[in-house]
């Protein structure tokens, strides 16, 4: 399970270290754009919230996300990418695993300084096709305005200015701190210097996955 604030890089390193172990990168965001495309029974439900612009309930996310892992690809295991958010459906995911016989491993918090997130996020820059994030000064693109994975346009959301990033991240660790807790009282949390470049980053997540 990788936690961290928008902004900590949880994302791209779960991206990058699916593919060096061969696990599967679940995302929540991924997991109800599926499920809408798909247009069955649980995307339909999930629609009903997102049409609105209100939260998809927890039981019908663990329900996504119980179904997500059942497939092939998760045999070998799996990230958990920005889910749970709370502490309470962090108690309906342990259960909800438990009757599978699974439990979460590990989970890794990325951890860094508010004012270096409202750094990343102010300049930040998202494809409009697939959503691969970029910054100007961090992760720039190969082409300026150009995603390196699909070709898409950059953009920088409205939601990305400072006055809105320190909101944003208000409301994060507002939501997670006891989740945080939770976790490091179970003996399952491993904080990662989310600070470093993203290969030293890389390192110390492979680390934490092969040093059990």
């Amino acid at each position: 399970m990788f936690l961290g604030a928008p902004g900590s890089g949880k994302g791209t390193q779960a991206s990058v270290i699916s593919q060096r172990l061969g696990i599967a990168h679940i995302a929540t965001g991924d997991l109800f754009r599926d499920a809408v495309s798909k247009g069955d029974e649980l995307g339909r439900e999930a629609k009903t919230y997102m049409d609105k612009g209100l939260l998809v309930p927890d039981e019908i996310t663990i329900r996504m996300l119980l179904e997500r892992i059942a497939a092939a690809d998760c045999r070998e295991g799996y990230i958990l990418d920005g889910f749970p958010r709370t502490l309470e459906q962090a108690r309906t995911l342990e259960r909800a695993l438990a009757e599978k016989g699974e439990v979460v491993d590990r989970v890794l918090y990325f951890k860094v300084s508010t004012e270096e997130l409202v750094r990343r996020l102010s300049g930040r820059l998202i494809c409009r096709n697939c959503q691969t994030p970029y910054h100007p000064i961090t992760s720039p693109p190969k082409v300026a305005g150009r995603c390196d994975q699909c070709g898409g346009e950059l953009y920088q959301r409205s939601d990305d200015s400072p006055e809105t990033a320190r909101k944003r991240l208000e409301v994060y660790f507002a939501e997670t701190a006891a989740l945080i807790d939770y976790y490091k009282e179970a003996g399952k949390l491993v904080e990662i210097n989310g600070e470093k470049g993203i290969e030293e980053v890389g390192q110390e997540v492979l680390d934490a996955f092969t040093n059990g």
